[in-house]
């Protein structure tokens, strides 16, 4: 299996930014980025595998200090493409255990990023990095895809994402509780892109719980950024935890 700074090569961080569409889509970014504005409030924030600066990046431009945590090369290489160290402060390293100099009033790992720490034990690590890097009282805010999973008894793809020119399967480990993530982008020809990606699925429930070893409590939950209630039904949330 790849580790996530060879998975996101140069290739995947070339490809990565959609401006205006899908995760890059106004109706998908701007809640998140304001929603994280409001919860650092007066304080910096610190994101945990920051990427290509997907959400640094505008709020940013909001006025909130940011600093990041990247483990892959070639996602920092684009990062810095767009935004220099001295505006926005970027440790290369792993976000179990890479320290960031300053006190931040929020840590935030968006986009099922948790999810790409394939063991539980570092999984637990992350928060605990997190509560290294916050004030007293600080939060840490995990965006999360709550898993669908094929029945046991004949183990199959699920259909995690599908929509214009692109499907996202998932295959299995229950045992595991682990997911290969395969992502198929195809246009008007015959020809289809592959990108695969594993990652470790966490139930809320067991999110909480990590979250209890690291010092924090869960302070809110929500099924997205603009505040819906989660559900039974939801399929992602957004959790706050609080020091």
């Amino acid at each position: 299996m790849l580790k996530n700074e060879e998975l996101w090569d140069t290739e995947a961080a070339q490809s990565y930014d959609t401006p205006g569409t899908g995760m890059f889509a106004p109706e998908v970014l701007n809640p998140a980025v304001d929603r994280l504005a409001a919860l650092a409030g007066d304080g910096a924030a610190l994101e945990f595998a920051i990427g290509t600066g997907r959400v640094a990046l505008p709020l940013l431009a909001k006025g909130v200090p940011v600093s990041g945590i990247e483990v892959a090369p070639a996602m920092l290489a684009h990062l810095r493409s767009m935004m220099d160290e001295a505006t926005l402060p970027v440790v290369l390293g792993d976000m179990t255990t890479a320290r960031v100099p300053g006190v931040y009033a929020l840590v935030y790992l968006v986009f099922n990023g948790i999810s790409n720490l394939m063991t539980q034990g570092e999984q637990v690590e992350c928060f605990r990095n997190a509560a290294r890097h916050l004030a007293p009282g600080g939060r840490f805010v995990i965006e999360l895809w709550v898993p669908v999973l094929p029945h046991p008894a004949s183990p199959q793809a699920v259909i995690g994402h599908s929509g214009e020119g692109y499907i996202q399967l998932d295959t299995c480990d229950v045992v595991a509780q682990q997911v290969i993530s395969h992502h198929f982008r195809f246009g008007e020809g015959k020809e289809a892109h592959l990108f695969r990606s594993p990652h470790r699925y966490v139930w809320p429930s067991e999110l909480d719980l990590m979250a209890q070893l690291a010092g924090f409590a869960l302070e809110s939950r929500h099924e997205d950024w603009a505040g819906r209630p989660f559900t039974a039904a939801s399929r992602q949330h957004v959790s706050v935890y609080r020091q």
